[in-house]
């Protein structure tokens, strides 16, 4: 592996993380609407198992975007799109990046909320953080699709 793989690991990392939010969230919907305890109990337990989950692959990916920047000193990656669709790669960026910068603090707080068994606020907490993260996983695979994959520049 060299300084090259790490935007490729990153991106499925982020690529896993999206399947374990989505389908984390999905448990937890199911848990809300079961009438019986012994399956309620045990979508909460799955829940619990892909967030938890979701949490290492996205610090997997943190400790990736920080090695891969560190390594290459803050080199800029140059976009090689041109017209229209560099609008669109700057309006997703423009909006993933200080979306992940929160992200960094409400994905453990919320994390934290959970283990200390505060459940209200996890909740609340949770309906802004489940939707953050999301926009942020999808959008950061697909800044490592339009930098490197779709327009990669010259």
């Amino acid at each position: 592996m060299t300084v090259r793989d790490i935007p490729t690991l990153n991106a499925t990392f982020n690529a896993i993380a999206t399947v374990l939010i989505v389908t984390g969230f999905v448990f937890i919907k199911r848990a809300q609407r079961e009438t019986d305890p012994a399956r309620r109990a045990a979508h909460v337990r799955t829940h619990r198992a892909l967030m938890l989950s979701a949490v290492v692959v996205s610090a997997l990916f943190l400790v990736g975007y920080l090695t891969y920047h560190g390594l290459r000193r803050g080199a800029h990656t140059p976009f090689g799109g041109t017209g229209a669709i560099r609008t669109v790669y700057l309006i997703i960026l423009w909006t993933h990046i200080p979306l992940a910068a929160a992200i960094a603090f409400l994905v453990p707080r919320t994390f934290l909320l959970a283990i200390k068994g505060d459940f209200v606020r996890h909740r609340a907490w949770a309906k802004w953080t489940f939707p953050l993260w999301l926009y942020v996983s999808v959008t950061g695979v697909l800044v490592y699709l339009f930098l490197y994959r779709w327009w990669p520049a010259a």
